[in-house]
């Protein structure tokens, strides 16, 4: 983990949270985006306990409550109870959108599994690598069950209808941007993490989840976007020297701005912003190249899933396009009428 990450958390990580982070960014190699999250889900998780103890006034907001102080005696303490209250209270109570007055209460399963996922990977690290606790008090914890639902995707003719609308001052960059994500389902951290050096040819080497590289082949849309983007390029700051795509502002093109920008492409291309984004794009590579023919093993190896069984649900969208395809034959509604009248007797045919 890079210094400045380090330094962040110190300022209200206690040192045991803080040689957690270490350890998984030094020795199991996540990444620091993985890391910052770890941080946060355990930060609210001590923050709540100590709420809910009364150790902090009852009406501090929780973005006031300070977890320096967490020693090994309080560690020691939690419980799985303790656990199953809190998972209870982000299930019912916790805000999605802390700041909205509109906001729905409850986090979804997603989210509450990967609270749960931080939690059982602090104290097993507590347990078995820094041997500080004798016992893991949430060994026995299951995660959330989640409901599996069937990844949504821009259908072909939309995807080109997205491609088409894309006008205004940084076309060829947004242009570039949409080409990539939909002919190579890249994850967002990975198209804003590209440099210069990356692009080879007919290659781009990305650096997927967990640091793990992977190698990405270009097809003739994206090298004719690539192109295209180049010589519009702005020039970035030298802190930024390497990065590919850059801003108006001569900065590496954020996670963020780079939402913002799909989601202001979709909307001028007529569809709903609502139900697609950036991800949705990384799911329509996925989808079109499987529909096309592309082995499930392959698929794979350009996603960069780490398991085959992540890649799998694609097989599900062709199953549905079965169902789907099944139930708009024209044949589908029509019914045998029965007759009123009595039927005669049919005499067999002797074997």
């Amino acid at each position: 983990m890079k210094r400045y990450i380090i330094s962040e958390y110190a300022y209200d990580a206690p040192p045991l949270l803080r040689d957690f982070l270490v350890y998984i960014a030094t020795i199991k190699g996540k990444s620091e985006q993985t890391a910052h999250e770890y941080f946060l889900d355990l930060r609210f998780f001590l923050r709540y306990l100590k709420h809910s103890r009364g150790l902090v006034p009852v009406d501090m907001p929780f973005e006031e409550i300070s977890i320096h102080d967490i020693d090994l005696p309080f560690l020691k303490s939690i419980t799985l109870s303790d656990v199953y209250e809190y998972l209870g209270y982000i299930a019912q109570e916790r805000p999605r959108q802390k700041n909205s007055a509109t906001t729905e209460y409850g986090l979804c399963a997603s989210s509450r599994a990967r609270k749960v996922s931080s939690i059982r990977a602090f104290f097993k690290y507590l347990t078995h690598k820094a041997a500080v606790l004798d016992i893991n008090p949430v060994s026995e914890l299951d995660s959330p069950s989640q409901p599996k639902k069937l990844p949504r995707y821009l259908t072909l003719e939309d995807s080109v209808a997205l491609l088409e609308s894309v006008k205004g001052p940084y076309a060829a960059r947004d242009y570039c941007i949409l080409t990539l994500f939909l002919n190579c389902g890249m994850r967002v951290s990975e198209l804003a993490g590209i440099n210069i050096s990356d692009i080879q040819n007919d290659t781009l080497r990305v650096v997927g989840k967990g640091n793990k590289e992977r190698t990405i082949y270009l097809n003739d849309a994206c090298m004719e976007a690539i192109d295209a983007y180049i010589p519009e390029r702005i020039v970035p700051h030298p802190a930024d020297k390497n990065a590919f795509f850059t801003s108006r502002n001569r900065n590496r093109m954020s996670v963020q701005t780079i939402k913002w920008l799909v989601k202001k492409h979709i909307t001028a291309a007529g569809l709903d912003p609502s139900k697609y984004s950036a991800h949705k794009l990384r799911h329509t590579a996925a989808t079109l190249m499987y529909q096309n023919g592309v082995d499930i093993r392959t698929l794979q190896t350009v996603l960069g899933h780490r398991s085959v069984d992540t890649t799998m649900i694609y097989t599900h969208i062709r199953d549905e396009n079965v169902r789907a395809a099944a139930l708009n034959n024209p044949l589908a509604h029509v019914s045998r009428k029965k007759s009123t009248a009595k039927p005669e007797p049919i005499q067999e045919p002797d074997e």
